[in-house]
């Protein structure tokens, strides 16, 4: 699977997740968001975009831990094609505002990418898990709600930088 997409995917902006490591799209688009701000300080960890988006998902600085925690698994079903837009991030917090033509404008390619690895286009949204929160390597308290889920999501990418 991952050598049909490295062959397919039309740069290493694309890449798939595990489905269980993604929250929510707040979540993504803030992982997104620090890969952009990483890339333009010339702070990246990885060589690469997609590994160093998996990295901070991963809430790790060890890229072999981020595969693990975020990539493909041979037991995974369900996954996520993302595409990291290359968008400017502006000179001020809160100057950036998600493109939304960075949505439509790649739908051929994605789903160009989704044949070619013999799956279907599945119409859901992230949503943060106690179980995505252990493939990405942190805990869950018992009985937390989902917004509880979710912040420990982003707290574990806070920490990517720091473990």
């Amino acid at each position: 699977m991952v050598s049909i997409v490295n062959e397919w995917r039309p740069s290493n902006r694309w890449m798939m997740l595990a489905y269980d490591a993604a929250a929510s799209e707040v979540h993504l688009w803030t992982a997104w968001y620090a890969l952009r701000r990483n890339e333009a300080s010339g702070e990246m960890v990885a060589k690469t975009p997609d590994a160093e988006f998996l990295r901070l998902v991963s809430g790790t600085r060890q890229i072999n831990k981020a595969f693990e925690r975020a990539g493909i698994a041979i037991d995974d079903n369900l996954a996520w094609i993302v595409m990291l837009p290359d968008s400017d991030l502006g000179d001020g917090f809160g100057e950036f505002s998600i493109p939304l033509e960075s949505y439509n404008e790649s739908t051929e390619e994605a789903i160009r990418l989704i044949e070619h690895l013999g799956g279907s286009l599945v119409p859901s949204r992230p949503i943060p898990t106690a179980s995505g929160l252990v493939r990405i390597g942190s805990s869950c308290l018992e009985g937390a709600k989902i917004m509880e889920i979710e912040d420990l999501f982003m707290s574990h990418l806070a920490l990517s930088d720091l473990r």
